[in-house]
């Protein structure tokens, strides 16, 4: 019997609200949470919250160190929950490097729904005038990934429980593939 992934990677743009699911997943699941926000270069902080957005050569470390726990997690058999903005497919690759059977929770909502939330979180170093600049390069998982997409205006605990039941139909399913889903509502 096929067993559910362990790692997941809480994907999306600014203000979907990776960081609050990803809490709530490990809380629920009993394991540890990396937010890759604190994983970014003081060179890349400072360029974000100068309104200036990553390229993908600024990404590039932190997607690394970023594969490297999902790859620590898969070697040692042991499950994580990481926040990341994960945009590009490119970009998720590079992250299931070490880990293959990475699950995707994408995010995904309507643009005056993230620049509410992004407004409301004054402390946090990316500003809301980034958010056209990530829905711009947004690649959204597609059905060869492993992705389950999730609205944000459905609540953490909906979310977090929609997730739970996916993994469960994976591992009682022997033949699942990992492949995209459509949006889940409430």
């Amino acid at each position: 019997m096929r067993q559910a992934p362990f790692r997941l990677v809480v994907m999306g743009v600014s203000g979907c609200g990776k960081s609050t699911l990803g809490h709530v997943l490990a809380a629920r699941l009993g394991f540890p949470f990396v937010e890759g926000d604190e994983l970014h270069s003081r060179a890349n902080v400072e360029k974000m919250a100068a309104g200036q957005a990553l390229t993908d050569a600024d990404r590039s470390e932190w997607l690394q160190s970023l594969a490297g726990i999902l790859g620590q997690a898969f070697a040692q058999n042991s499950g994580v929950i990481v926040a990341c903005s994960a945009l590009k497919k490119m970009y998720r690759e590079r992250l299931r490097q070490g880990a293959h059977d990475v699950l995707f929770v994408h995010l995904q909502g309507a643009s005056s729904v993230l620049t509410e939330r992004i407004k409301q979180r004054p402390s946090h170093y990316m500003p809301a005038s980034l958010l056209q600049s990530q829905l711009a390069i947004l690649e959204s998982p597609q059905s060869d990934e492993w992705a389950l997409t999730l609205d944000v205006l459905s609540t953490p605990e909906n979310q977090c429980k929609q997730v739970i039941s996916y993994l469960s139909m994976l591992s009682a399913s022997p033949n699942s593939s990992p492949v995209s889903t459509p949006m889940a509502h409430d």
